[in-house]
């Protein structure tokens, strides 16, 4: 009698949320990790979980910082942004939310027992929200904020 791979049943089902939801993102991360699985290529996992959000942050951080190399915003735009309102606004958020990170991913390195409940809201935050899956990071963060952690 063959036994059930359960951890495999569970990506599946996770596969199966992102092509219900249309959000490729989480499908093919998803169908990458059930590949690597499968194919017996686990060995890649350990280095996935030391490198990968270093990895996912510098490729966003490439994506987000692209308009500036572009040239598509010019520096004097970017220097005339400081003036209004709304850029220092976004400058003091996004302060906030760096600082979130960083006290996230020290709470999910030292409680990683709080890992598997953010993961599951991040992907159901995704599949069912439009959200795009950089919330496991903030998420321990105000985690950490309202259990005095970090």
């Amino acid at each position: 009698m063959t036994q059930v791979d359960i951890t495999s049943l569970l990506l599946l089902l996770l596969a199966a949320l992102g092509l219900f939801s249309s959000n490729m993102p989480v499908t093919v991360a998803v169908l990458v990790l059930l590949l690597l699985r499968v194919t017996h290529l686990s060995a890649a996992f350990p280095w996935l979980e030391k490198y990968g959000l270093t990895l996912g942050i510098l490729i966003l951080t490439i994506g987000v910082l692209t308009p500036v190399a572009s040239g598509k915003i010019s520096p004097s735009e970017l220097m005339g942004s400081f003036l209004h309102w709304k850029s220092l606004l976004a400058i003091g958020i996004g302060i906030f939310v760096a600082y979130l990170g960083g006290r996230g991913a020290t709470l999910m390195g030292s409680q990683p027992t709080v890992v598997a409940g953010l993961l599951i809201g991040t992907v159901i935050g995704v599949a069912f929200f439009k959200g795009v899956p950089v919330g496991p990071l903030i998420a321990a963060g105000l985690l950490s904020l309202l259990i005095g952690k970090a």
